[in-house]
């Protein structure tokens, strides 16, 4: 297990600012998930841990020790691929074993190694099989199996389940925290996967811009956004915001059907109101805090959103009992609980 820290970590590719002044501690045995949109430099972040990509500035320590200039072979560092990088002509246990049979290790050693690993990850059946033989879950296990052989000090996973489909995704998710869980080993995860973040970290650090967003547990981002940037970002569906004014305590929601709610805060500076669609409730039209037309309704199952037109930019999201019967296009009414909303100022950051 490692214990890693960016110091002030930051990259350029030309004239392109990728990574800005990232610090951050992650303990022994911590599982850290990266999030962010697109372009956001999660990967470029990993690759840097990872020494395949140079810091333009900062320090990378691991275990107390400066590996900023070391290869990515002395970082004690393993990396999981999303391709999965495995040999084609080579089966199962060939492919674990490749980095021992590399450095000179003894065949024996490297038979009882590939046995033990393969026992971790439920491959015993599969070693004599290439790559062509197994399914993508099998493929991925494989790639994992390769890294842990290694005795590494961390695992570093660049979206590892992304060529995967739905069903293979859950079953790999519970068996990379099951895997993370039982080895005790420090693991830096990057995805773009938000239940693959929420189910798998101790800590999510959330990225815009090659910056740190906010980086706290799972709970904390959901209930407790830093800014409006994590409030839309964390979660499925995402936070309600509706534009907002506060004049003498009394909140008015800025749509084409403006309302005034009495506030409870002593705040004057508010400019964003949040609420997440588990926090709406339908209610008589005469008693609502919003009003508006239901012009969409989802229907999952376990699950059913409602999508109210009230005048914003956006339709507002409810998360309704599936067991209620919706009318579509009719006029509705919105209640919420003020303790349950999140108040953001005009920069977006959490009130």
């Amino acid at each position: 297990m490692a214990a890693i820290q960016l110091k002030n970590v930051e990259k350029w590719f030309d004239n392109f600012h990728a990574i800005k002044g990232i610090n951050l501690d992650i303990k022994e045995g911590e599982f850290i998930v990266l999030v962010g949109p697109s372009g956001c430099g999660k990967s470029t972040l990993l690759r840097i841990l990872a020494g395949l990509e140079d810091a333009s500035f900062g320090e990378v320590i691991i275990d107390g020790e400066d590996v900023t200039d070391r290869l990515p072979s002395e970082r004690g560092l393993s990396m999981v691929f999303q391709s999965y990088a495995l040999y084609p002509h080579m089966n199962v246990a060939e492919n674990i074993g490749f980095s021992l049979k590399n450095s000179g290790v003894p065949k024996v050693k490297i038979a009882a190694k590939v046995e033990q690993v393969s026992h971790v990850l439920k491959l015993e059946k599969l070693l004599d099989r290439l790559p062509k033989q197994l399914s993508g879950g099998q493929r991925q296990r494989v790639a994992i199996g390769r890294a842990i052989i290694r005795e590494p000090r961390g695992f570093l996973f660049d979206e590892p389940l992304s060529n995967l489909d739905a069903a293979l995704r859950v079953n790999m998710r519970l068996e990379i925290a099951r895997l993370q869980k039982q080895l005790g080993i420090t693991t830096i995860y990057v995805t773009h996967d938000q239940v693959e973040a929420m189910t798998l970290a101790d800590r999510i650090l959330v990225l815009k811009d090659g910056k740190i967003m906010q980086v706290g547990s799972p709970r904390t981002l959901y209930n407790t956004p830093k800014n409006k940037f994590v409030a839309e970002f964390i979660g499925n569906p995402k936070m309600n915001l509706m534009p907002c004014q506060v004049t003498k305590k009394t909140l008015r929601l800025l749509s084409s059907k403006p309302q005034d709610t009495k506030l409870i805060l002593d705040v004057s500076d508010i400019s964003w109101f949040g609420i997440r669609p588990e926090h709406l409730n339908f209610c008589a039209v005469g008693k609502a805090k919003l009003k508006g037309q239901l012009v969409a309704i989802e229907y999952l199952g376990s699950d059913q959103f409602a999508y109210v037109d009230c005048g914003f930019e956006h339709l507002i999201t409810v998360r309704s009992d599936p067991n209620k019967e919706l009318e579509l296009n009719s006029e509705v009414g919105l209640d919420f609980d003020l303790l349950s909303s999140h108040l953001f100022d005009i920069k977006g950051n959490r009130i």
